[in-house]
């Protein structure tokens, strides 16, 4: 049995990597950054016979809340097999008819704002949460750390006129910020590369979830067997690689 923290567990492709993990026989820390809609989700698992879970309060972007996780995780055990850093937003908001608030994505007009609500997520909150937790995930003999990325992020495919998604907008807030995650998740690799350490970047698939205001082609449970497959990947798997296997569906690997 392996131990498991997954960071906003509460829903969508989180809460269905913690199912997945759970049927698989694993114990998952679920974190949540409300409390409540957390305890909501572990009541959900429970209900269906999955026990071997509780919620862990957890924001990514705030730095007493991963230290206060970090010190509830500590007092149960001494070994994390597994992050996955799944907590993410977009910074595109929707209204009450699915329409676009504000094109937040816009390179030539999204404010410094919305750059920084955004990276404070989706960069600045994986390192904040993967430095926390890296002692604990030392003492495991199979550490695995899964950055939950997306294709966006790639520059050699969202820079490529052949590429199928390059005319549907680049997405420049969301995309640079999975660029800069997919940056660190090679640095760290590095640095991890004579251990045990299996560090890898890997796309869900464009995903029928309130993230892309359920207009995606996969489902949740199928973006969420991608990204457990990486994290249960044996001594024999890759590290420091990139995968979006709705991309790729022969190697599952993507440039960066």
């Amino acid at each position: 049995m392996k131990s498991i923290l997954i960071t906003g567990a509460n829903k969508s492709i989180g809460f269905e990597t913690a199912r997945n993990l759970l049927q698989k026989g694993h114990y998952v820390y679920l974190g949540s950054r409300d409390l409540r809609l957390g305890q909501e989700a572990v009541k959900k698992l429970n209900a269906e016979g999955l026990t071997n879970v509780e919620v862990i309060q957890l924001d990514v972007t705030n730095d007493k809340s991963v230290k206060q996780a970090r010190a509830e995780i500590g007092k149960r055990t001494q070994v994390l097999d597994v992050l996955i850093n799944n907590a993410g937003i977009s910074g595109v908001k929707f209204d009450n008819t699915g329409n676009s608030i504000a094109q937040t994505r816009n390179a030539m007009e999204a404010g410094i704002d919305i750059f920084k609500e955004v990276y404070e997520t989706n960069v600045y909150g994986v390192v904040r949460v993967t430095q926390t937790f890296l002692d604990l995930l030392k003492n495991s003999s199979e550490p695995r750390i899964v950055n939950v990325s997306s294709s966006v992020g790639s520059l050699a495919l969202q820079s490529d006129p052949n590429w199928p998604a390059y005319h549907y907008g680049k997405y420049a807030v969301y995309g640079s910020s999975k660029s800069a995650m997919n940056m660190y998740t090679i640095h760290l690799a590095y640095e991890l590369k004579e251990t045990a350490f299996k560090i890898n970047a890997v796309d869900p698939g464009y995903t029928k979830t309130d993230f892309t205001n359920q207009q995606g082609t996969g489902t949740a449970d199928e973006a969420a067997a991608r990204v457990v497959k990486y994290a249960l990947i044996d001594n024999n798997g890759p590290t420091g690689k990139f995968f979006s296997e709705e991309s790729n569906p022969v190697t599952g690997e993507i440039p960066w």
